[in-house]
């Protein structure tokens, strides 16, 4: 087939975008006839005739280059096997770079507000993927007037840019884990410092393995991932650096599992918890770490292992910023904690409540056993 150029556009309109949201004239009518079975159907869905769905998809199928639905008479309409590719690759695509389509926008949104209103306050966060934080982000524009511009990275690099000025707050998660962790502590110690840095409260999620519909293949959780007795579950993970593949490695090196006796393990990852979930459900793999919520979007079941705390972190210094001020007042409302009911597994755990590091994480409330006392010789 010939190749197909790709073109990008946006536009301003008088109605607020929620998250990530693209449209494609194609893909809408492609997932329209996939859902109901009719071009009639369809159409309706779609609020457009039937000639009108009918002419687009003869016009698409000549700028394709392939038949696009096929159907006899009585039976119902069904996407061609290239369509059925098609539409599951663009949606793995659109999930695989919903972070930073969301980056994009709310950079486009804050060049705009700041244009608009010169008052507004704009406070920029780089943060570890997270379904619940571009809800933050509206209510803080809508209630407060505090303009989010939210990048999502890896915990990791999250922290880093902070270190380096690139933002004011900094996202992250790690999980209560009384014993301490050498994986989370090596990674995150450095770039926190005790007395330089605060904790501000966010939210606690479930964090596991999400698996597909019905659970085929009988995974009860990490001791189920190891190759084995000619069963070998297809594995898809996080990128380093980003707090789930911390938790992933943690919680081997605590079973003992060696990752390279997981198929996959060490494959190309995906850099969301929505793109590994959409890996999933495309059937490219069986497994992959991921938050209950993302789970639950497309349609997978959810095996919980931990649950998690997510904190927001800024210099000391910066507590006093009128737009971190309003950052924990919108941490702080009701709006808050009502947003959070719709996300399966999250739940608020002291949010807007500046913490203390050595309080708050696990590796420096960990006590090192004392090395064994020397032997007196003998007298």
């Amino acid at each position: 087939m010939k190749a197909r150029g790709v073109r990008l556009q946006y536009s301003f309109e008088s109605h607020e975008q929620r998250g990530a949201e693209l449209h494609n004239p194609l893909f809408d009518l492609l997932s329209a006839v996939h859902e109901h079975g009719s071009i009639q159907h369809a159409a309706k869905a779609l609020g457009a005739s039937y000639r009108h769905i009918w002419g687009a998809l003869k016009r698409w199928e000549e700028a394709m280059g392939e038949p696009l639905v096929t159907w006899a008479q009585g039976q119902p309409a069904r996407l061609t096997p290239f369509a059925d590719r098609l539409l599951w690759a663009e949606k793995r695509a659109r999930t695989r770079l919903t972070p930073h389509i969301e980056a994009l926008r709310a950079e486009l949104e804050r060049v705009l507000a700041e244009a608009l209103d010169g008052g507004q306050h704009v406070l920029t966060i780089f943060a570890s993927h997270d379904l619940a934080l571009p809800l933050l982000r509206d209510l803080a524009s809508s209630v407060h007037r505090l303009h989010i511009e939210l990048r999502f990275a890896g915990s990791v690099d999250a922290l880093a840019a902070l270190a380096q000025g690139r933002c004011l707050v900094a996202g992250f998660h790690v999980p209560p884990l009384q014993g301490g962790s050498p994986q989370f502590a090596a990674a995150m110690k450095p770039l926190l410092k005790p007395g330089l840095h605060k904790l501000i409260g966010c939210l606690r999620r479930s964090q596991g393995l999400m698996v597909h519909k019905g659970n085929p293949l009988h995974i009860n959780g990490l001791v189920d991932l190891p190759a084995s007795r000619g069963r070998a579950p297809r594995f898809i993970n996080r990128q380093p650096g980003s707090g789930t593949r911390l938790l992933m490695d943690h919680l081997l090196a605590e079973r003992r599992i060696a990752p390279a006796t997981i198929l996959g393990y060490d494959a190309p990852p995906e850099e969301s918890h929505l793109a590994v979930a959409a890996a999933l459900a495309s059937g490219v793999a069986d497994v992959g770490p991921g938050i209950e919520a993302a789970a639950h979007q497309f349609g997978l079941d959810f095996i919980p292992l931990i649950a998690e705390d997510y904190y927001l972190v800024c210099l000391k210094d910066a507590l006093a910023h009128p737009a971190v001020l309003k950052l924990r007042a919108a941490l702080e409302g009701d709006a808050w904690a009502q947003a959070l009911v719709g996300l399966p597994g999250y739940e608020r755990a002291r949010s807007g409540e500046v913490l203390s590091l050595t309080q708050a994480l696990p590796w420096w409330h960990f006590r090192q056993p004392k090395p064994p006392m020397p032997h007196s010789p003998s007298q």
